[in-house]
């Protein structure tokens, strides 16, 4: 795969809540069109890391820079594609209401508009329910709708926060067609995940342990380096032991 530089770099980023460090100075760079995995298990910093390359939140300590721009900075939310653990809808709107909403905050509007909610609902498997109540949603079916919302105006940079929760095997395959086939055509995606098959599907990963990130590389070059058989072998022999 050939990518340009200098889409996401992280230099030095600290965060700390109180007296707590939950951002150990991490360091690391995506490259523009890569599917860049954080592998790591709940309480690793995760979140609390992709809310701040988002522009969410702020580091303590550190810098960071998206696309050129150093964050936060207002005027960049509009090319990133966010999608947090938890879900940002509106349970009294149906999905076309709440579609049609964070689309005309991204300017869409029109032919557009209209036909961005159907892609990317045909794409998440809600298409036969863009009239539905969101309360009326299951679980899944909120996370769905969830990462539909965010690829609504179609962002340079998608930040997926355990994207595939609750989603169907058969469905998690397909979106993962999707988010690879997005990597292709320019689109840089930075996913979290502790599910060792979709780490696989990444380009490169960080293994991220108690707010540190203990290892960087391909998948191929992660489990080659340990000499371990999976990510999950690797990620426990770069992380000194067992949960």
């Amino acid at each position: 795969m050939t990518v340009s530089s200098g889409c996401v770099d992280v230099r030095g980023a600290v965060k700390r809540f109180g007296g707590k460090e939950v951002i150990r100075s991490i360091s690391l760079q995506v490259e523009r069109g890569e599917i860049f995995g954080l592998l790591g298990p709940s309480g690793s910093g995760k979140t609390t890391l992709v809310k701040i390359i988002a522009g969410i939140d702020e580091a303590t300590n550190g810098e960071i820079y998206l696309l050129g721009e150093k964050l936060p900075k207002l005027a960049m939310m509009n090319r990133i594609g966010y999608m947090a653990q938890s879900d940002a809808l509106y349970a009294e709107l149906s999905a076309k209401e709440n579609l049609e909403f964070f689309g005309a905050l991204f300017g869409l509007k029109g032919s557009k508009l209209k036909a961005r909610m159907q892609y990317v609902m045909e794409l998440v498997g809600l298409g036969g329910h863009l009239g539905r109540t969101v309360s009326a949603y299951s679980g899944g079916m909120k996370r769905r709708l969830s990462l539909a919302v965010a690829l609504m105006h179609e962002p340079e940079v998608l930040i997926l926060d355990e994207p595939t929760v609750g989603i169907d095997p058969l469905l998690r395959q397909s979106i993962w067609r999707e988010l690879e086939a997005l990597g292709r055509s320019g689109t840089t995606i930075i996913v979290t995940t502790h599910v060792m098959d979709e780490a696989e599907k990444c380009n490169r990963l960080g293994m991220i342990r108690e707010g540190r990130l203990i290892a960087l590389g391909t998948p191929a070059d992660l489990k080659n380096q340990t000499g371990g058989g999976t990510i999950e072998e690797a990620f426990l022999r770069y992380g000194g032991g067992q949960e």
